[in-house]
């Protein structure tokens, strides 16, 4: 197996995130020889609307930029052997690589050997029994939306070793992107726990793309990032024996450093000595982060335990509606008369009513579903607030109710509010469980092996 360094870039952090940031990082991906170029674009809620998506139209229900994500790169990927590795496939993961086979027919390429990696979805009958199991009386009435396990980089690693050159999947954890590949370019053994443990935490490092590079660290006058608005994506550097380097796309703005790293580093970890994925317990609580100069950052210490016996997942179900309202006051006791509104339609809608109130530009930031951290705050004579109200509600009707009572607030007092905007969705809510690994039947193949 070879033992170059491996260089995995990421041009996306999240479904929504910028789509014009992959060129920069492939053609540094090419310059150096290749590598792999991933895409994460999933949240927690985000399959369950892909799973609405594709209920409406079975063609859809995967990320909804694939083609501003892949379209512009494709060819260069091909050309200089650059794999694609991403979970844009979301609900629906062939229809993902099917679109995908179109872009290269477009574009006049050759159609790239491309992977569907399944399993994730547990929405079938059988399924309810074991999520039943163990989400029990939880799960009684619910209209249950999606459920998915998060799956490992197993998968990915068998499908980039025989050949494929794109992997399609859905719900796998976010390091297994970087994790997959890695272990089919070392050839690693799937229970060399420290090596494992390294390579997911390179993979952490890369999943929220512009997070390690400046992006979600930047603050002005604190935590200056240069050219922050040009900043570019993160490339790791990964060695044979899972230590690794961060850098960025070459030509880009951002910064890599230790303070971005190391923010990155802790970011959303419960336990840095048990951060628990599909593949491996990462440990971090030793790890040491060194700057090489040139936005390169090593990060040495890591290593790895046991993988979990259970998978995570995910259950989403409808939650009623969520109705929010805003209206502005401005001026001459401008958050006195925000107040008053507030009360007003919660006196109009009852004291039963469930309504969450913030002053937006005074204490939104304190405020709490009850409204009570609202009440209780003495005013503070803001000259500029806008009041938000927000319900959610298994009624339509009921939930509607917010939306009049705040509109009706023009000209029912309190004086000199304006610019009320409404709006009115469903709600998906999600509760999360384990299930034992061997339920969950997980796989992948070619697409040309899926039946249309």
């Amino acid at each position: 197996m070879p033992q170059s360094p491996l260089l995995i870039g990421c041009a996306s952090g999240f479904s929504g995130d910028r789509t014009d940031g992959a060129a920069a990082v492939v053609r540094t991906l090419a310059a150096q020889g290749g590598g792999t170029l991933i895409f994460e674009t999933l949240a927690e809620r985000t399959l369950a609307l892909a799973q609405l998506a594709r209920n409406d139209d079975p063609n859809r229900g995967y990320e909804p930029l694939l083609d501003e994500l892949v379209g512009p790169v494709l060819g260069d990927c091909l050309r200089h052997g650059i794999n694609i590795v991403s979970n844009f496939g979301a609900a629906n993961p062939p229809a993902a690589a099917r679109r995908i086979a179109e872009l290269a027919r477009e574009q006049g390429l050759p159609v790239p050997r491309i992977a569907v990696v399944y399993g994730d979805a547990l929405n079938g009958a059988e399924h309810r029994d074991l999520l039943a199991h163990r989400l029990g009386a939880a799960l009684d009435g619910l209209d249950i939306v999606s459920a998915t396990a998060y799956l490992g980089a197993t998968e990915i690693a068998e499908a980039l070793a025989a050949g494929a050159q794109i992997v399609v999947a859905g719900r796998v954890a976010d390091p297994s992107l970087t994790l997959g590949p890695a272990l089919a370019h070392f050839g690693w053994d799937p229970a060399d726990w420290p090596r494992l443990g390294r390579a997911t935490m390179a993979g952490h490092m890369l999943e929220c793309g512009l997070q390690v590079t400046g992006g979600y660290f930047c603050v002005p006058g604190l935590k200056e990032v240069p050219d922050v608005h040009a900043a570019g994506f993160p490339i790791a550097e990964i060695q044979s024996d899972g230590e690794f380097v961060i850098g960025k796309a070459d030509g880009t703005g951002g910064a890599v450093d230790a303070r971005t790293v190391k923010e990155q580093l802790l970011y959303e970890v419960h336990d840095p000595a048990r951060y628990l994925t599909p593949d491996v317990v990462a440990d971090l609580s030793q790890a040491r982060v060194v700057e090489l100069g040139g936005n390169r950052v090593a990060v040495h210490g890591i290593t790895g335990h046991t993988r979990p016996d259970e998978l995570k997942v995910n259950v989403c179900y409808r939650g009623g509606w969520l109705a929010e309202a805003e209206i502005s006051y401005a001026g001459v006791q401008a958050e006195a008369r925000a107040r008053l509104a507030a009360d007003i339609v919660q006196k109009r809608l009852g004291s039963d009513y469930k309504l969450r109130a913030d002053l937006i530009g005074a204490i939104s930031i304190l405020g709490d579903d009850a409204g009570e951290m609202r009440r209780a705050l003495p005013d503070r004579h803001a000259r500029d607030v806008r009041l938000r109200l927000a319900t959610e509600n298994a009624d339509r009707a009921q939930a509607e109710r917010v939306l009049r009572e705040v509109t009706a607030l023009y000209t029912c007092g309190p004086a000199g509010g304006g610019g009320v905007r409404t709006a009115l969705r469903p709600r998906l809510n999600m509760m999360s469980c384990t299930i034992p690994r061997e339920a969950v039947k997980s796989g992948w193949n070619f697409l040309e092996e899926i039946a249309p």
